[in-house]
């Protein structure tokens, strides 16, 4: 696979843009994952116009309704950023991006719990920084995450597995779409996406059966805006104990008892969190080269993302 684009705020990849000059570069995100993406890096209070270095900026007024300020002499910068961010959206569409990673607590730039500061100058964590709240009205399919949520290991491998998907998707399915290309994309993400949420499975499988009732290109629509909602479920233990049973089926025939109840034994172990899910998983990767199971070869839930970042290793 070749490297795909993901947005990125500019200060992670260590650019010197923040208000004080500084940057917040984050290694995780500029050596491991750029091993396989291309960043395209944003600063929206510099893009904008603002110098470096410059005051601080923050979220004045209720949840229901804040604007930008500069911290201390209270000049509303609101309408500048909105202006400039409709036009870099714009831009940024254009980039085919497969997902976005936020700068966490920015005014500009935080995904969630950003403060907002009353009258009083008393704050509540209930804000979204202004650009990233119109990136994602503008984009809602788009996986995003923020630097500081990338750090819960949960979070961080759902965020990546989701934007390899998108990028499976945006390769195979997206240019000169047809049915074909579907039905096969569904195929090879059926255990993947069930790990994520049953019921939105169900839906995408029906609507790919159904597919001759409706026009090739509300198919197409309907099934992206499933498996987008599909993606923003995390998969948890329990889930991924349901599709590991599932795969395990594809064995009846063939394993032994002694394989069996080892099988069962792994699977038991990471129920109750002794091990990583990549153990009984490579397990199961194992008898699928084994015993030659061509449909388990061609599911990307056994091999979701690169090995090398380690996304499964986490107990």
């Amino acid at each position: 696979m070749s490297k795909f684009k993901i947005g990125v705020s500019s200060c992670l990849l260590g650019n010197k843009v923040r208000y004080d000059g500084g940057h917040q570069l984050d290694r995780w995100i500029t050596d491991e994952l750029g091993a396989y993406v291309e960043f395209v890096p944003v600063c929206p209070e510099v893009e904008c116009g603002l110098g470096i270095p410059r005051e601080a900026l923050r979220l004045v007024g209720s949840i229901e309704n804040y604007r930008l300020m500069t911290q201390k002499t209270g000049i509303d910068i609101t309408d500048k950023m909105s202006f400039w961010s409709e036009s870099k959206l714009e831009e940024l569409q254009k980039e085919n991006l497969c997902g976005f990673i936020f700068k966490r607590k920015s005014p500009s730039s935080g995904m969630e719990r950003v403060k907002i500061y009353n009258p009083q100058g008393m704050p509540v964590n209930k804000g979204v920084g202004i650009f990233a709240k119109m990136f994602m009205e503008k984009f809602p399919t788009l996986p995003v995450e923020e630097d500081g949520r990338l750090h819960d290991p949960i979070l961080r491998e759902n965020f990546i597995e989701s934007i390899f998907t998108m990028q499976r998707w945006r390769e195979t399915v997206e240019p000169e779409f047809s049915i074909k290309k579907l039905m096969k994309f569904h195929t090879n993400h059926k255990l993947l996406i069930f790990s994520h949420h049953e019921s939105t499975y169900r839906q995408m499988g029906k609507l790919v059966a159904n597919h001759d009732k409706q026009d090739d290109s509300d198919v197409c629509g309907q099934y992206f805006l499933l498996l987008s909602k599909a993606l923003k479920y995390k998969p948890t233990i329990k889930k991924h104990i349901n599709v590991l049973q599932h795969i395990m089926g594809y064995f009846k025939k063939d394993l032994s008892q002694d394989e069996k109840s080892e099988l069962l034994e792994v699977f038991e172990n990471y129920r109750k969190e002794l091990v990583p899910l990549i153990v009984p998983v490579t397990l199961l990767n194992h008898y699928v080269r084994k015993y030659d199971k061509d449909y388990l070869k061609k599911q990307y839930y056994l091999n979701p993302h690169p090995i090398e970042l380690k996304l499964r290793n986490h107990s």
